[in-house]
């Protein structure tokens, strides 16, 4: 029996390391909105949450039938079923190029729990992990509460966001496990062609490296675009793909995610199979009631689900994308899929804020928009917004942030001084007068 004077449970080390700088960013934010103006949130990642995209009628249908049969309310194994595997494993292959089978899949809850297990299966403790940057926060997340550091890989905004392949490789050394490579991306909007997937692919070859894909955007790509899934084109790297319904299939609260073990090698059937098998153990499987309907879900959603959805988060680009970057002080990146866009902030023009956190919170506090800081994706001069919001809702956001700008920009501080001795400038003033001018006839034939 030990001796204990008074109590002391101290949180286990695990949880003290781990560490969302997303969370952490923004529950330390000044958000305050503006008291007239409704809120305009470009800062959330979940596509349901403004009602204007709902999931296709086939796909709550498969769920609703699956409710009703009455045989998906019990346990079932930790990677999942036989049939919901078996139609992960069809959805995921690509005819000639990958074959997978059901015992190639384990079911997650969620692509985020995916990724975990993956990171979990290939890091130990005093390793490293390279992730992208700007990146998606979480796979930060993972690895540092397991004592694994990350190390970042720089994507490049001149070239649409492409990994800058000498420094991926630069990176690697004796004790690096995986890498992360998200495509499309998170927050960038970026789908990565096949030449550029396959030179990765060639520095992960020559170091011995496997992959952890991020692929929860699979497909969700623009016109004009192409997904290609980077174990397609590989029949050397050990990949470990994630994916889910999440984000092509408008259902996040479903938790229905999957890793697909891609290994025509045969590199990860030593342990790494085990040990995923292993891991799924710890949560008991994921939802039976979607593990039901996912056989459905996958067969029977019809294309043009898929299409009009794209069109209108495509429209929302180029309308943002359009509008924005004729705004003095702003370089927005257009996006190739995905939900998101960057938008470049070039702070010196904008001499009252200190940085793009700042820039930020002024922008909710005097006008209710609501996008996220560069800082959330180790990006500084950037924030990233979401491209899910109704048609009239982002018009007025991108009004408001030109109204926003032409309040803050250098211009307005310059001819406010020149105004006082009696000489403007209206170079500046006047780009914004344009653009203003603009939105107002964009917003009228909009209302048409």
């Amino acid at each position: 029996m030990r001796d204990r004077k008074s109590w002391n449970v101290p949180a286990s080390t695990f949880a003290k390391n781990t560490f969302n700088p997303i969370r952490n960013i923004i529950e330390n934010m000044q958000i305050v909105p503006h008291p007239d103006k409704p809120m305009i949130a470009l800062s959330i990642g979940d596509p349901t949450v403004f009602g204007n995209l709902k999931p296709a009628p086939e796909i709550v249908e498969a769920v609703v039938e699956a409710t009703r049969r009455g045989s998906c309310n019990g346990y079932v194994s930790s990677a999942g079923t036989e049939a919901a595997r078996a139609a992960v494993a069809k959805y995921c292959s690509v005819e000639d190029k990958l074959e997978l089978q059901a015992k190639d899949v384990v079911l997650c809850s969620g692509c985020s729990c995916a990724l975990d297990m993956c990171i979990t299966a290939l890091c130990s403790p005093g390793q490293n992990l390279l992730v992208p940057r700007p990146g998606f926060p979480i796979y930060t997340t993972l690895a540092v509460g397991l004592g694994v550091q990350t190390k970042d890989y720089n994507l490049l905004p001149e070239r649409s966001w492409e990994i800058d392949l000498e420094m991926l490789e630069a990176s690697i050394d004796d004790q690096t496990a995986a890498i992360v490579v998200n495509n499309p991306s998170n927050p960038c909007g970026s789908v990565y062609s096949k030449e550029h997937l396959i030179a990765i692919l060639e520095v992960a070859a020559r170091n011995k490296v496997p992959i952890i894909a991020d692929e929860i955007y699979d497909h969700f790509v623009f016109e004009g675009q192409e997904y290609h899934p980077i174990a397609s084109l590989t029949e050397e790297v050990p990949v470990l793909s994630c994916g889910g319904l999440t984000k092509r299939f408008l259902v996040p609260g479903w938790r229905m995610g999957w890793i697909t073990i891609c290994d025509r090698g045969n590199v990860l059937d030593q342990e790494v199979r085990n040990g995923l098998q292993s891991l799924s153990q710890r949560i008991i499987g994921s939802n039976t009631l979607v593990q039901g309907a996912l056989p459905t879900i996958l067969a029977n959603t019809p294309q043009s689900f898929f299409t009009d959805t794209l069109a209108q988060i495509q429209a929302n680009a180029e309308l943002s994308y359009s509008i924005l970057r004729e705004v003095p002080g702003m370089n927005p990146i257009m996006p190739q899929g995905a939900m998101y866009m960057m938008v470049g902030v070039d702070m010196t023009m904008f001499p009252g804020l200190k940085n793009d956190l700042e820039l930020v919170e002024r922008l909710i506090s005097e006008e209710s928009v609501f996008c996220l800081p560069g800082k959330c994706f180790d990006c500084p001069n950037y924030m990233r917004i979401v491209l899910t919001v109704p048609e009239p809702q982002l018009r007025e956001a991108c009004n408001r942030i030109i109204a926003f700008c032409s309040r803050h920009h250098a211009s307005a501080h310059v001819n406010g001084l020149a105004h006082a001795n009696g000489h403007v400038n209206g170079c500046e003033a006047e780009s914004f007068k344009n653009v203003e001018k603009a939105m107002v006839v964009e917003v009228k034939s909009g209302s048409e």
